[in-house]
């Protein structure tokens, strides 16, 4: 126990969190099981960490980090090391890496009945499914999702500003004021499409080459989360790789299951199942028309963040689904996005059609609205694309 004590100490030392995330104060903290789900190198155990440090400091042993990963894990189980953590008086107990770990579920839900002053936070991959593959933690869990970086949490971070976050409806309303006032302070469309190329993952910091990395993250993921967690022959790994590539080469990102079936010699029903894991593990976005998120194939399918499209193929990326995959990515958060039945790009929230233009010299068609790349501050229904990196 005291060896993941010092550990923990040194851990909350040397911590050197980029920028505090949003999701630190969503969180009901005083819940007993609290469950973080994200994507691979989006920051999860920084997270844990900044919490710990924030709320109790490097030297409180009422709160103890640890990684089920450590093969300590191998010979003694989670149950009789909470039970000992908390026999010692720990309160908070933090875990990562959670899924590395057999028959965690079970055992969580054990600590969860049996030790009541004892609270539990553990990361997990954005692939599992808490609740719906994991009947024991079912009305139990508080699951909560870490994403990567909004563009506001890029430019308060690389340019020292303070912005705050607007909901969709107050941009749609004061867009003008609104971009007025940062622009006042910043020239944000200057940071934007560096946001794009390697603004997402708070990697992009490390002296590494950025795309590099992200391409090992992408495999990683895949190899890891995807085939572990829903325990998928590795001989099928060069398949989903090539699916996800091929996607890569879609320009107008519009979805030909027969097609993608032939070339990557697997059935229509597999593609399916494939989109669906590279969805869990946010390397893509389904894109549905509104009201048939339960079908089964949906309209179109864009890479989750624009990160990822520049780090896959080394051809030059379609400047126009950049745009929207921003866009969606944004969006999402706290949004329906669907596939609008009109001239326009997205159906958001039921009631708003957004077309995606990539120049400002447009007639103002009500009832559109525009999102509108290299544009600084809008007009009536134009609003600037950057400024829906504001939304969360």
């Amino acid at each position: 126990m005291e060896a993941f004590y010092r550990t923990h100490k040194y851990l909350l030392a040397h911590l050197n969190p980029l920028v505090r995330r949003g999701l630190m104060d969503n969180i009901n903290w005083t819940d007993r099981l609290i469950g973080i789900k994200g994507s691979r190198g989006i920051g999860k155990t920084t997270f844990l960490l900044s919490y710990a440090n924030e709320f109790f400091g490097p030297d409180n042993r009422d709160c103890l980090y640890i990684n089920l990963n450590h093969f300590f894990f191998t010979d003694r189980t989670l149950v009789d090391f909470a039970a000992e953590f908390r026999a010692q008086g720990g309160k908070v107990l933090l875990i990562d890496q959670v899924f590395k770990y057999p028959g965690w579920s079970k055992e969580l839900r054990y600590c969860y009945d049996h030790f009541i002053d004892l609270r539990i936070v553990f990361t997990g991959s954005s692939v599992m499914r808490l609740k719906e593959e994991n009947p024991d933690l079912s009305g139990k869990v508080s699951p909560y999702y870490l994403r990567g970086f909004s563009f506001r949490e890029y430019l308060n971070l690389t340019a020292g500003t303070q912005l705050p976050s607007f909901t969709l409806e107050e941009l749609i309303r004061d867009h003008v004021a609104i971009a007025q006032d940062i622009c006042a302070t910043i020239q944000p469309t200057a940071y934007f499409q560096d946001y794009l190329h390697h603004g997402f993952y708070p990697f992009f910091l490390e002296k590494r080459n950025f795309s590099e990395n992200l391409l090992k993250t992408m495999n990683m993921t895949l190899e890891v989360d995807v085939m572990y967690i829903k325990q998928i022959e590795q001989g099928y790994l060069p398949k989903l790789r090539k699916l996800l590539y091929l996607l890569s080469l879609n320009p107008s990102c519009t979805l030909n299951v027969s097609q993608l079936s032939k070339m990557i010699e697997i059935s229509r029903a597999t593609v399916m199942h494939y989109l669906k894991y590279l969805k869990d593990a946010r390397l893509v976005n389904l894109l549905y028309e509104d009201g048939e998120e339960l079908s089964r194939k949906p309209s179109k399918v864009y890479f989750y963040n624009s990160n990822l499209m520049y780090a896959i193929n080394q051809l030059p990326v379609n400047e126009m689904n950049v745009c929207k995959t921003f866009f969606f990515n944004q969006l999402q958060k706290d949004n329906r996005v669907n596939e609008s039945r009109k001239n326009a790009s997205f159906l958001v929230n039921g009631a708003y059609e957004f077309q995606i233009e990539t120049q400002s010299k447009l007639k103002n068609t009500h009832p559109l609205y525009y999102a509108v790349d290299k544009m600084e501050t809008g007009r009536e229904n134009l609003i600037p694309l950057w400024l829906f990196g504001c939304l969360y």
